[in-house]
């Protein structure tokens, strides 16, 4: 009699298991900047209404971004990996300190248009996920673009000879390389501190995305716009946490991998190609500025020469710097892939 009291008792526990709720996945997701297009357009979206209405309800997420958290860009994926949380999102180029290698996802000047920037993002996607894995024990999730990164001047300028002597601030690595190298000064400054660094004569120019820019009100202490793309496209890198990912059953793996791809990164790239010419108009008011109230800045495109000048200047020198401080294993990789899409080759020993 005990032991068939026993047995009810213990069916009995299973059938209220079986009609309790299952306890919804929990993510905890840091954007990158808060005011930025990106976020607002498409990561904040996504997280908290695309992605949880997709699941049904069984992911629930936590959303911040790293200057809410009041972390730098650069601490993004070193806690990532640790686990303070579970999906950063941030500009590939602040982490290329821990990892020299990925300075190779977005080189300045190669991409002109948004097309040509994904092709070069789909090309280097294998090595960013590798590094991902093993710099930052992470699973990479998306690769998405901000505006093309241009450049932003006090005073009067005319063309890339124009910028040397001047003190700039790159929005990268390589960026500042290619600046040094113009024989410009590249000056480190955080991105909300250079209107303040322009109004006090810290630098001259500054290198951001043209649509950040314009956001962040970059206009309001700069008189010229030059549209070379000196700092690329600034790829924002969305990973998880690898432990955390593991822990996920493959039907929410597949969830999630299927929703960022087609709900955030694919939105986020058509609306960058169409981006520069409609933060053109909305920087120089030639044009019907859509976001906002539009600035007089006046508008300097690069001519040919200038083209050509940048291009030897990156071929040559930055490039081959680069090489060095990735190694030539790397660089063979990038020749092999990003540099066959773009007709780059890194000159190895």
């Amino acid at each position: 009699m005990k032991y068939a009291l026993t047995r009810i008792a213990a069916a009995s526990a299973v059938s209220l298991l079986a009609l309790a709720p299952v306890a919804a996945e929990e993510i905890s997701v840091v954007g990158s900047w808060s005011g930025l297009p990106l976020h607002k357009q498409f990561e904040a979206p996504f997280w908290t209404e695309t992605l949880p209405e997709a699941s049904g309800g069984d992911i629930t997420v936590q959303l911040t971004t790293h200057d809410q958290m009041g972390i730098k860009g650069g601490d993004v994926f070193r806690m990532l990996g640790d686990g303070v949380f579970d999906v950063g999102m941030t500009v590939a180029d602040y982490a290329v300190g821990d990892a020299p290698e990925l300075e190779g996802l977005d080189v300045p000047l190669l991409a002109t248009t948004a097309e040509e920037a994904k092709a070069m993002v789909d090309a280097a996607r294998p090595m960013v996920e590798e590094i991902f894995a093993n710099r930052f024990n992470a699973k990479l999730l998306a690769i998405a673009p901000y505006p093309p990164q241009v450049v932003f001047c006090k005073g009067e300028l005319s063309s890339l000879a124009d910028l040397e002597g001047k003190k700039i601030r790159g929005s990268g690595r390589m960026t500042t390389k290619f600046l040094e190298a113009l024989g410009a000064e590249g000056v480190n400054v955080g991105f909300s501190e250079v209107p303040g660094a322009l109004e006090r004569g810290v630098i001259d120019c500054a290198v951001t995305g043209s649509g950040s820019g314009y956001s962040a009100g970059w206009w309001e202490v700069t008189d010229t716009l030059m549209t070379l793309p000196l700092g690329g496209w600034d790829a924002v890198v969305t990973a998880m946490n690898m432990d955390r990912w593991n822990s996920l059953s493959d039907e929410t793996k597949t969830l999630i991998q299927d929703k960022v791809a087609t709900k955030f990164e694919a939105p986020a790239w058509d609306v960058a190609a169409g981006s520069l010419e409609s933060d053109i108009a909305c920087l120089t008011g030639n044009g019907d500025c859509a976001a906002g109230d539009p600035a007089s800045l006046k508008l300097v495109e690069p001519s040919e020469a200038d083209i050509a000048a940048a291009r030897a200047i990156l071929t040559d020198t930055v490039l081959p710097e680069w090489a060095q401080r990735a190694g030539d294993d790397w660089a063979k990789r990038w020749n092999d892939s990003v540099g066959q899409v773009v007709g780059v080759s890194i000159p190895l020993n």
